[in-house]
Parts: structure tokens; sequence; C-alpha cells
């Protein structure tokens, strides 16, 4: 049986907030007071896949975990601009909308590359970075599994017909699926029951900056290159060890770049480290927020 909304409440108890950008709904949570925290999701998730750390910190810091749109909560518009460069945007607006000052951003999957961008046009705001299995660079293909999501006709079954984007990861995305409850997986699916709703889906996944020749190539490299100027920033890194997709080579490319990064490694966990790791997370982010050996000079 799906999810019904008061059970959905029961899992994610936070009050709807919502922002207009350029003509779609976006959704976001805005809990607590203090230092803010923006926590950016990826694909097939939504701010749902924080819900655990929001709970945990907002007696300490103001978290803020929007949906990107066509996500979660927030507007799934059928046609619409679903690339990189416009979920950057998208976060800017709502991030200048609530005027926040200096922000942690933590990042998981797609959220990388949006959050880092985003970063690459305000840099004086970005205070601190909390990384989860996630990139902002290019770091090896796609495992073709995801690749197959993209092709054209096949991709729009998978995804869009059978919800197979999301229901493949609650199993390879975990590294213990039996672990996750009924009614926890039911609300990751909440938001996707329709073809319609899973537009985003498939437009992530065909937007993956494979090659040169793909749109959002440009603008992850541009991303990539200007990560140097980051390399200040005090950064937590707490990393699934059971990833088939961002790896050790993912791991290896923020270490390079930031060698002075906290990691903590979970080798019980997988993509959805926060998922499955939550309980030991929160202690580290808190920790983190609060000493001083973690703050900028």
């Amino acid at each position: 049986m799906p999810l019904d909304l008061a059970s959905l409440h029961r899992l994610f108890p936070f009050q709807p907030n919502y922002i207009d950008v350029d003509g779609a709904r976006m959704h976001y949570v805005d809990e607590g007071t203090g230092p803010p925290i923006v926590m950016l999701h990826g694909n097939p998730t939504w701010s749902f896949y924080y819900r655990e750390l929001v709970k945990g910190l907002r007696d300490v810091c103001r978290v803020i975990a929007p949906d990107h749109i066509g996500c979660g909560l927030s507007e799934k518009p059928q046609d619409y601009p679903y690339t990189l460069a416009t979920h950057i945007e998208n976060l800017d607006r709502l991030l200048s909308h609530l005027d926040l000052g200096d922000v942690t951003l933590a990042l998981h999957d797609w959220g990388g590359a949006i959050g880092m961008g985003w970063a690459t046009r305000h840099p004086e705001l970005l205070r601190r970075l909390i990384v989860f299995n996630t990139a902002a660079f290019w770091f090896r293909p796609t495992p073709k599994r995801i690749r197959i999501c993209g092709w054209p006709v096949i991709g729009d079954v998978i995804v869009r017909g059978l919800n197979g984007f999301a229901l493949g990861a609650l199993r390879m995305a975990v590294a213990h699926p039996e672990a996750l409850t009924r009614e926890v997986k039911d609300g990751y699916l909440f938001p996707y029951s329709t073809w319609e709703s899973r537009v985003a889906h498939l437009a992530f996944v065909r937007d993956i900056p494979q090659r040169p020749s793909m749109p959002s190539f440009g603008v992850l490299k541009r991303i990539e290159q200007a990560l140097p100027q980051f390399q200040d920033r005090p950064m937590l890194i707490c990393w699934g060890s059971r990833d088939f997709c961002f790896d050790d080579h993912a791991l290896a490319g923020w270490t390079s770049r930031f060698p002075r990064a906290v990691v903590h490694r979970f080798q019980d966990a997988g993509h959805y480290v926060v998922e499955e790791a939550h309980e030991r997370i929160v202690p580290l982010i808190r920790q983190f927020m609060v000493d001083r050996n973690h703050t900028p000079d």
C-alpha cells in the first residue's frame, strides 16, 4: 500500500516552504536556528534523504534542504530545462531569497556539482563543506547500468514507465537494502508515483556530463577549475565505501584537491550513506560545526 500523507509526516515532520523560481514552485525544508547548513540531494532522492540530519541538527543549526525542481515536493514541469546550469541558478535564487549570509554546504550525488556551482558564484559565502559520496569534477565514465537508463526509448520505459531508477537505487545504492523498512522505502518513492512525476529522474541521467559534446560538460569543467580557491575551507567527508558509482576514484578526487579534509569512511554503507549511517554522522557534523580547528581563518 502506498505511503499516505499521515505516515509521511511521521517520517518527515517538517513545515513545507515554497518559493517560485522562474515560474516553477520549489519546496524546501527550513528548520532550526544557528549557523546555516544547506543540504543538497541528488537523483533519484529528495530532501527526505536528509530527514534524520535535520532532526539531529536543528537544535544547533538552521538546516535548509531544498528539493530541486522536478524532485520531491517541488513542482515537476514537463517541458523544462533540467540541466546542471538551471539547477545552480535555482539554488542561487533560493539562497538569495533566504539571505543566509555565509553557509555550510552539505553535498550528495548531483548536489556536489550543483552546490559547488553555486559556490563558484559566491565564494565569499562558503564557510564549510560536508561531502557525502558526490563529485564536482569529472572522475571516470559513468557505470553502464546508469548509462542504460538514459538511452532513448529504453530509458523512458525503465525510468519513467517502470520507476526503475528510483526502485533500483533502493537496492543498489545501499549496502544493506534489507535493513530499509517498507515505510522508509515508500518515503523515497512517495513523490514519484507517475510517469509525469519521474521526468527529472530521466533528465538528470541524460544530463550526466560524460563527454565534451554534452551541454553540462563545460559547466562541470568550469566548476572543477574553480575548486582550488576553496582549499582553505574546512571540509568533512563522510563516505560510504560500498558505492559502485561514487567510488574510491571520486573520494580521491576530493582528498587530492582538499588534503586537509577530515575523512570518515563507513565500510558498511553504500551511496545512500546518510540513510545508513546517520546515527554516526550527526555527532560528527555537530562537532565539525563548533570545533575551532574547523573554523576558517
